[in-house]
């Protein structure tokens, strides 16, 4: 895809019960061996200051601390659902998890076309971490992916008496000047025209019958994708307004990521925060690794090096890998 790169998801919402208040769907998982002993992620469609959004939650128990997970761009958090039922199951169930979408990037166009930026989406995440964990009496810990990291950095400076970790997953925090991906991605994002015919190309692929997309998407960008992530392309992201705003976001980023990260506050909470970079990755480049460790001695850095490239979820292996690091990071914080 034209932003971050997209990530894993499986079939949606194949089980549905229905709520006084919201829609909730449990999430199945045919290519998984440890399926029987997984705790299922269920899916609820609630309004988050007034925008229909998209979660993933498992609950547990007795939770000792919450975990936010702030998806990329697009921030189709069905993508992660692999990613997020391992991580649950490798910390025992001693957490609950939420993963929450961003607005407009679904598989309905809840939202009527309209456009949100980088700071809109950011906004909503504080909105729900305000109205929706408030009386959680449970430390919060922020997972962020891509420009996730991006929005989870910007919401702890802005709630540090609420959260307490952030780890941050192949990290966009800055604009990679030196990547000619991301200069040709801002040169659609900045333009209308492009936009909008980019937008109408993608939507005319989506109105396909089922079958005859999902085999283009199989034979082009998911040539390597589990069979569950080309439906998620399919079904959520092959949509006019979900590209419309997967564009109009990523021109405020590259606007806003043009700005110095915010070093000082790095360094003051170093202690409470863990960086995952890929190896070859423009998006989290390796320079920003070492400026990060030299501008911010002490910090925890780290490079995956198994391969599962940036769009780490599009594989169950890429999904546990992660989910093993984070649970680690987790298990050492606490």
């Amino acid at each position: 895809m034209l932003v971050a790169p997209i990530t894993r998801t499986l079939s949606i919402f194949s089980r549905r019960r229905i709520s006084s208040k919201c829609r909730n769907s449990q999430m199945g998982h045919e290519n998984l061996s440890l399926i029987n002993k997984r705790q299922r992620a269920s899916f609820r469609l609630c309004n988050v200051s007034g925008y229909k959004t998209d979660l993933l939650e498992i609950h547990a128990k007795d939770p000792k601390f919450h975990l936010l997970f702030i998806p990329g761009n697009p921030g189709v958090v069905t993508f992660y659902v692999d990613f997020l039922e391992s991580l649950y199951d490798l910390l025992g169930g001693i957490a609950s998890v939420t993963a929450i979408s961003h607005i407009a990037q679904t598989e309905k166009n809840w939202e009527h076309g309209r456009l949100f930026s980088l700071q809109e989406q950011t906004d909503h995440k504080m909105n729900f971490i305000e109205h929706e964990l408030q009386d959680a009496e449970v430390p919060i810990v922020l997972i962020g992916h891509s420009i996730g990291s991006y929005i989870s950095l910007d919401i702890f400076k802005r709630l540090q008496g609420k959260v307490t970790y952030c780890i941050y997953l192949y990290p966009f925090l800055a604009v990679n000047t030196k990547s000619s991906t991301q200069a040709f991605i801002k040169k659609i994002a900045a333009s209308r025209t492009l936009c909008t015919g980019l937008s109408s190309i993608v939507a005319i692929l989506g109105l396909l019958p089922a079958w005859i997309s999902r085999i283009l998407v199989k034979n082009s960008v998911g040539n390597s994708w589990c069979p569950s992530a080309v439906e998620a392309l399919c079904t959520h992201v092959l949509q006019y307004h979900t590209v419309q705003n997967m564009l109009y976001m990523a021109m405020t980023e590259f606007e806003k990521l043009s700005e110095e990260p915010d070093w000082s506050f790095m360094r003051e909470k170093k202690s409470q925060m863990a960086f995952l970079f890929g190896s070859d990755d423009h998006w989290g480049p390796l320079h920003l690794y070492e400026e990060i460790s030299n501008k911010v001695p002490g910090a925890v850095l780290a490079v995956e090096g198994g391969d599962y490239t940036h769009a780490f979820s599009c594989t169950d292996a890429g999904s546990l890998w992660v989910a093993h690091h984070v649970a680690g990071l987790i298990k050492n914080y606490f």
